[in-house]
């Protein structure tokens, strides 16, 4: 057993520029966890809500301190003193503190957070990958790598209608083999985009915009 004994967030800058959550957690038996929550450009109608600040002098509105106040002064109370290796308990335990069907009270984000850092500082505890944590000890297989190849919709200024378009190496014999396969056609593919007089350029993802 590794019992809670601290939970800290912080405001920090994603990949994108706009603000994020970080969270911290620390157990008694020294095992500690670190995760930053990810962001979406785009969200939809019935997704978890992403507790932003709005005010529109600090980061255009998309300030989380809110959602960081909610950790350091809400959930890190609630959690502090359960065993961090009980993960279905504390997801179920900020779910019902925030009581609302789409996290809108505490934030998805501040909730999320917490419960990726509580993992990672559970996975600490065993000394174990994360992977190895929540798969089993029997959990080996990594899953086939998606590659984002062109981008539309909210991830570019093309008129592209569909948001991305994405390769799956399937049947490669490796991780290794699939990612070689997937960078080879993303540079055949720049070849021919050229080749049709289409821009090259990258969007909000990686991919041909």
């Amino acid at each position: 057993m590794s019992v809670i004994i601290d939970v800290y967030a912080r405001e920090v800058i994603d990949s994108r520029g706009n603000p994020t959550i970080e969270v911290e957690v620390t157990t008694d038996s020294g095992a500690f966890g670190r995760a930053i929550v990810p962001s979406g450009a785009s969200t939809g109608e019935r997704e978890a809500l992403e507790l932003r600040d709005g005010d529109k002098s600090r980061f255009l509105g998309k300030g989380v301190e809110k959602a960081v106040s909610n950790v350091n002064d809400y959930l890190a109370d609630a959690v502090c003193g359960m065993d961090v290796t009980d993960q279905n308990g504390i997801d179920k335990l900020m779910i019902e503190l925030d009581g609302t069907h789409d996290k809108s009270k505490l934030g998805a984000n501040a909730i999320l957070g917490v419960s990726m850092a509580c993992a990672r500082a559970a996975a600490d505890y065993y000394n174990m990958p994360l992977y190895k944590y929540l798969g089993g000890f029997n959990g080996k297989t990594l899953p086939v790598p998606m590659m984002n190849v062109i981008n539309g919709g909210q991830h570019s200024d093309a008129s592209i209608d569909f948001q991305e378009y994405m390769i799956m190496p399937i049947g490669a014999p490796s991780v290794k083999e699939a990612i070689r396969m997937g960078a080879e056609t993303f540079h055949a593919l720049k070849k021919v985009l050229k080749a049709r007089g289409q821009a090259t350029s990258v969007g909000d993802e990686g991919g041909f915009a």
